[in-house]
């Protein structure tokens, strides 16, 4: 609007000797746009002759393949990470199968296969099949007794959705049932393979209680590590061979492979379950078989320790102890390590200019690895210098606040917040903020230039 006043209050401004002349170049230009609309015109006979001549007379609007493929390297819709988020051919997978079924009781067959030519059909989603993961969690449908609880999964969810972000990981967060009989422990088994099969594209499906939260957000899992295992718990094993321990693993964070190995392994797994008629049955065997299972109940933890002594040669081959890091803490030993341990990456920093660096989320993990050579003698889990990759809260039941009587709810949420603060300002130094105190999660201060020179 206001160049088109400004455009007028000039034209009028202008000498009467330029009017003769504009009416020179009217009249040319009227006789210009003639000569121009009687090319049009033979242009206009010759195309619609073609049209009625050629077989295809629609005129192709695709985008050339080249933009396409700019496109697609700029993020257009329709495009995430490289992937074609709009292609779907019409070739037959297994989603076009009647029998095919996402819940447990349904054995999955040739599922190996049936990936694979999915894979073949999605060629985008091919590169980097092996190393993808898909995070699963969840928590129960209705509001939790606790009157913080609600707030404090709402907090460890945004923990674990930075994490995957971070790292470019999808995250799957359930709140129903997906088998209406396998409640509890039991909830998650039927969630993950519900998951393997909406998500064949994801090589390793994980598992991550809603109580646990990822206390290092630049440590990635070590996939290497496991390439010739398909499962991947916590634990250790002179506690489930030796003590046959019902504590010797825990099952609340879990890895697994998207394969049929795994598919076999959770339909045996879940027949311990309470959707089976052998329920009370299993709960008898299991207390009776492990040395310190205090509860009748069967659960998924005890069923897997009996599964890895009953029947190791038919799984335990395939099934990591991982030992040698947090893959999950428990809390106690933990939280109030972790002042000491931000003193430790600060003093780090201090001394490596480049640590101090801002840079952009997306490139953290390249600063993870700069750190690695000073952390190399700081050692991994009970008494170690680093940072603890998972705090698991077991034990503290922030949902119902139904906690473990060897401890006060208070020194649970006390330690839920310190953990959420410490994991939650290696996300807000990106942004330009911290948490000056671990136990006040609403206050944050502002970075200075080259923090902490």
């Amino acid at each position: 609007m206001a160049s088109t006043e400004l455009a007028q209050s000039q034209s009028s401004q202008q000498p009467m000797a330029k009017q003769a002349a504009r009416g020179k170049a009217v009249s040319f230009l009227s006789d210009g746009l003639l000569f121009s609309g009687g090319i049009l015109l033979a242009l206009l006979t010759v195309w619609a002759f073609w049209s009625f001549t050629s077989p295809n007379p629609s005129p192709d609007f695709a985008v050339p393949r080249k933009q396409h493929q700019k496109a697609a390297a700029q993020g257009c819709a329709g495009v995430a990470q490289g992937f074609n988020l709009r292609h779907d051919p019409p070739d037959p997978t297994f989603y076009d199968d009647p029998e095919l079924s996402y819940t447990m009781g349904h054995p999955m067959t040739n599922w190996d296969e049936r990936r694979r030519e999915w894979l073949k059909h999605h060629p985008s989603f091919a590169a980097g099949a092996g190393e993808r993961i898909l995070l699963v969690t969840g928590s129960q449908p209705t509001p939790c007794k606790n009157p913080i609880g609600d707030h404090l999964l709402l907090r460890l969810f945004k923990n674990k959705v930075d994490y995957c972000r971070i790292h470019g990981y999808d995250i799957f967060y359930n709140t129903v049932l997906l088998h209406p009989k396998m409640f509890t422990y039991w909830a998650k088994i039927p969630a993950v393979r519900a998951a393997m099969v909406a998500h064949p594209e994801a090589e390793w499906i994980w598992w991550v209680d809603s109580d646990a939260a990822i206390t290092d957000m630049d440590f990635k899992l070590p996939l290497d590590r496991y390439r010739n295992h398909n499962l991947v718990v916590h634990g250790w094993n002179r506690l489930i061979y030796e003590e046959k321990s019902w504590v010797s693993i825990n099952a609340g964070v879990f890895l697994i492979r998207n394969c049929q190995w795994s598919m076999d392994f959770m339909e045996v797994w879940a027949s311990m379950g309470p959707q089976t008629a052998n329920y009370e049955n299993w709960g008898q065997i299991l207390r009776s078989t492990l040395s310190n299972k205090l509860f009748p109940e069967s659960d998924d933890q005890s069923g897997l320790v009996y599964l890895l002594l009953k029947e190791r040669e038919k799984w335990g081959n395939k099934i990591y102890i991982e030992e040698q890091f947090y893959f999950e803490g428990y809390w106690l030993e933990i939280v109030g390590t972790l002042a000491n341990i931000t003193d430790k990456y600060i003093g780090i920093e201090k001394g490596v200019r480049r640590l101090r660096r801002r840079h952009a989320e997306k490139v953290c993990e390249g600063y993870a690895e700069l750190r690695e050579p000073w952390l190399k003698d700081a050692g991994y889990g009970r008494w170690s210098s680093r940072r603890p990759f998972i705090t698991h809260f077991t034990g503290c039941q922030p949902c119902s606040g139904n906690h473990n009587q060897n401890y006060s709810g208070e020194t649970c949420w006390n330690g839920m917040q310190r953990a959420l603060n410490f994991a939650d300002n290696q996300v807000l130094r990106n942004y330009g903020f911290v948490h000056p105190d671990l136990l006040d999660s609403s206050t944050v201060e502002p970075l200075p230039f080259d923090f902490p020179a």
